[in-house]
This record gives structure tokens, C-alpha cells and sequence, in this order.
């Protein structure tokens, strides 16, 4: 059946798998989280704030001239389907402004601006969110909140965890990502950051994001056909990333402290456009917002990195777009397909009747039962603009 699908669709194929060969240098956040991290967190709490830091990044192995005329060397003309052509020539668009932001990361506004054509930035409509979301009154906190396991206690998690999914993938551990986990797509593997300390609830918040939709998106999107669905369509960020936080809402794991860190994320991305540098962003959330000088090192490191990554306000507007296409009683799992976003679901329910993409092999299973018990949650969600 496969067989007789590439005979119909061979240019489409070729091309395909072209980008295929040239996409697998680019993952943005392989180059893009800095080298010196916990060195310079230790500078800037001793200068008390009033210096920024000076980051290093890995060294780019590719030609990023020779890789853009490459990406657009590719024939589309050849590919008949008008629709399937022009999602093509949008996803080589994209990848062409992921080059120019590995291209420039440490330099300043030359990255800051990069980052906008390929992530944009919060609206107005988005601050107003996120300052909605900061006027609820904080929670007690659990006793689940309490950080007591190590990176290795999280790996024996992780693995039990995915004992669910039939798929394997690699755990290693790192002092250079500013998250406390995150998934790289290429390799499937998990980075766990070295000498942090998880919670009970982090470690849930985790499983089901990063392993419940991060690796199950990696791997139905390395089974399908069309290599596109692996290495991602145009603006799959906020999609993947609000499929993520909905599975820690759908598993009962997701807290107000946590909808509170993507507000504050919402706020600091904001500020890049506001001309702030980093000291300016860390007292914004340390000193007018009162977020301890950790979680506002942690924020401000995540939006700065590079010269200014705008990507982390995508959380919170994709969660609230997931969350009211599940309460429209939608199917969810042409979402799950890869690394796709929810504006090209026809495309992809289109590609299916073709035999040019395939039914999921892994479906995040936190999507078979709500066991969200916080009202305050709903009512939140159900009352973002």
C-alpha cells in the first residue's frame, strides 16, 4: 500500500526526504541553552542584581548560508496538490527562520528579532491573561510541592512512567538546559538537569508533558510517512506545547502555582518588547511581582537565552486553544500525529484519506479521562480571552 502511494506521490517523497537531511542540524534548542548557566547565576546573585549575565553557546556545525540555499533549492513545482504544496513552501519558510535563529543566537537583537518572525510575540490580549491568572490568591502548598528527589530517583520515575507507552527512548542528564526537562526530538532522548531537586508533583507535571505528549508526538510523528510530520509543521510550538500542559491538566497534576509560572512567562516575553535587558526582566518579576529570586532567575533566563527568545508565552495561549477545542468534543488524536499544529488539522485528516499519513500508534492516555478536581482551574481556563 505504502509502496503504491510513493509511486503517486515520488516528487513529493524525493523532497521530502531531502528536508529530512537537512532539518537534523537544526534543532534550535541544542544551540540555544547556554554552556556557563550556573556560573553566571552565581555572578549575578553576587552582584546583587545589577549585572547581566554573559552567556556562551555551542558553536554552529553547519554553513547557515549554504543550508538556506539548499532549503530552497528544493523543486515544489514538482508537487501537484496545491495544498500540500503550499504547506511545504510554508514549512521550508519556517525552517529558513529557525537557521537564522541558530545563526545568530548570542547576538543580541539580531536573535531577538529572528525569534519574533518565527514565534511572535504576547498580544495585548495575552498580558491581560496572564495578569488575570496572577490576581487569584496563591494555594497552600502541598505536601507533594516538597523538592526531595534527585535526577536519578526522577530517571527510576520516568522509566516506570513509560512503562504505558510502547516506545524507548534515551534519559540523560546535563548542567546546560535552563529547564528542568526537556525532550529532544532528533534523538529521542529525555535531558533530566543534573543537581536539580523534583518534587512529587514535578515529577507527575513532567511525565505527563514531556514523556505523555513530547515523546508520544516524537514517536507517531517518526512512524509516519511524510518525514514533515516528525520535524514539524509551521508554529507547532504552541500546539505541542499547549498538548503538553493539558495532559498535566487532564492527569490532575496541574496547580495554580504552575498556571502562575506561565503567566509570569506570558509577562517576561513581554518585556523583551518593552526594551528590557536582563536585570530590568529579573527585578520586574523579583521585585514588583515578588517571585523569589530563583523562579525569577529561571524565568528570565528562559527568555533571555540567546538574546531574546519570545517562545515561552506560547504556553499559555496554546493551553487555553486545547483546552476549548477538547470541550468542542473534537478528536484529539489527529493532534497527536507529530510535531503538527492544531490550524493544519484538515490538512492532516486530509493527508490520512490519501494513505500519505498514518492512524497513531501512541495516544497520550491522560486524554481518555479528565481527572482534573481544581474548579478554580476551569474557571480560569473557561474565562481567558
Amino acid at each position: 500500500m505504502i509502496e503504491d502511494v510513493v509511486a503517486t506521490y515520488g516528487d513529493l517523497f524525493e523532497i521530502d526526504q531531502n528536508l529530512d537531511r537537512l532539518v537534523k542540524n537544526i534543532e534550535l534548542l541544542n544551540f540555544l541553552n547556554p554552556l556557563n548557566i550556573e556560573q553566571e547565576k552565581k555572578s549575578f546573585f553576587a552582584s546583587k542584581y545589577r549585572k547581566n549575565p554573559s552567556f556562551k553557546y555551542r558553536k554552529i556545525k553547519f554553513n547557515p548560508y549554504k543550508m538556506q540555499r539548499l532549503f530552497f533549492n528544493q523543486r515544489l513545482e514538482r508537487i501537484e496538490d496545491d495544498e500540500i504544496r503550499k504547506l511545504y513552501q510554508d514549512i521550508i519558510y519556517e525552517y529558513s527562520g529557525l537557521i537564522q535563529c541558530i545563526e545568530t543566537i548570542g547576538s543580541g537583537k539580531n536573535f531577538y528579532y529572528n525569534s519574533l518572525k518565527v514565534f511572535g510575540t504576547p498580544k495585548e490580549r495575552d498580558v491581560d491573561n496572564a495578569r488575570f491568572i496572577l490576581h487569584f490568591k496563591d494555594e497552600t502548598p502541598a505536601d507533594n510541592t516538597i523538592k526531595k528527589y534527585s535526577a536519578d530517583e526522577a530517571e527510576v520515575y520516568f522509566r516506570k512512567f513509560a512503562n504505558r507507552y510502547d516506545f524507548d527512548f534515551n534519559i540523560k542528564k546535563s548542567t546546560h538546559i535552563s529547564a528542568s526537562a526537556m525532550v529532544l526530538n532528533a534523538s529521542e532522548t529525555l535531558l533530566l538537569k543534573k543537581n536539580y531537586q523534583f518534587s512529587d508533583n514535578e515529577l507527575m507535571v513532567l511525565a505527563n508533558h514531556e514523556i505523555g505528549v513530547h515523546m508520544v508526538t516524537t514517536f507517531n510523528g517518526k512512524s509516519q510517512p511524510l518525514k514533515i510530520f516528525s520535524n514539524g509543521f509551521v508554529n507547532n510550538t504552541e500546539t505541542q506545547e499547549g498538548l503538553a500542559v493539558f495532559s498535566e491538566y487532564m492527569s490532575g497534576c496541574l496547580t495554580l502555582k504552575r498556571m502562575k509560572e506561565l503567566a509570569y512567562r506570558v509577562i517576561a516575553a513581554d518585556s523583551l518588547i518593552k526594551g528590557y535587558d536582563f536585570k530590568g526582566t529579573f527585578d520586574l518579576l523579583y521585585s514588583q511581582y515578588k517571585l523569589d529570586r530563583d523562579a525569577a532567575w529561571q524565568i528570565t533566563l528562559r527568555v533571555h537565552r540567546g538574546g531574546g527568545f519570545t517562545k515561552d508565552y506560547l504556553y499559555l495561549t496554546g493551553l487555553k486553544k486545547i483546552y476549548d477545542y477538547y470541550h468542542s468534543d473534537l478528536d484529539m488524536t489527529p493532534l497527536l500525529t507529530g510535531k503538527v499544529t492544531l490550524e493544519n488539522r484538515d490538512s492532516i485528516l486530509r493527508l490520512q484519506k490519501l494513505g500519505l499519513a498514518n492512524q497513531n500508534g501512541h495516544i497520550t492516555d491522560s486524554f481518555s479521562q479528565n481527572l482534573n478536581k481544581n474548579k478554580k482551574l476551569d474557571f480560569i481556563l473557561s474565562n481567558l480571552k
